[in-house]
C-alpha cells in the first residue's frame, strides 16, 4: 500500500517527512521519495528504490523547505526506479 506524508512547519521539514516515512516500513513498498519547498515550482526533489533508510542517504543539507511531501510507492505498476518512484512533479 501506498503512504502519503504532507507538512508545513516554521523550519526545514524534510527530517520530519523522512521520520512519518519510517513509520509507514514493512507495508509493501518499493521505493521513496520526498518533495520539499518554499517557492512556488523550485523545490527539492529526492527519490530513492529501498527502504527509507537509502533515501535517507541521499538527503543532503541542501535540501531544505518548509513545505513537504513523502510518498512510499506500492508496485503496482512498472519496475521500482528512481523514475517510477513517488512523488512526481
Amino acid at each position: 500500500m501506498c503512504g502519503i506524508v504532507g507538512y508545513t512547519g516554521k523550519q526545514s521539514v524534510a527530517k520530519q517527512i523522512l521520520d512519518a516515512l519510517e513509520l509507514l516500513e514493512y507495508r509493501g513498498y518499493d521505493s521513496a521519495g520526498i518533495y520539499v519547498t518554499d517557492v512556488p515550482d523550485k523545490g527539492s526533489l529526492v527519490k530513492s528504490i529501498g527502504r527509507i533508510a537509502d533515501l535517507r542517504a541521499k538527503i543532503s543539507s541542501d535540501v531544505k523547505g518548509k513545505t513537504g511531501i513523502g510518498h512510499t510507492r506500492w508496485a503496482t505498476h512498472g519496475q521500482a526506479t528512481e523514475d517510477n518512484a513517488h512523488p512526481h512533479t
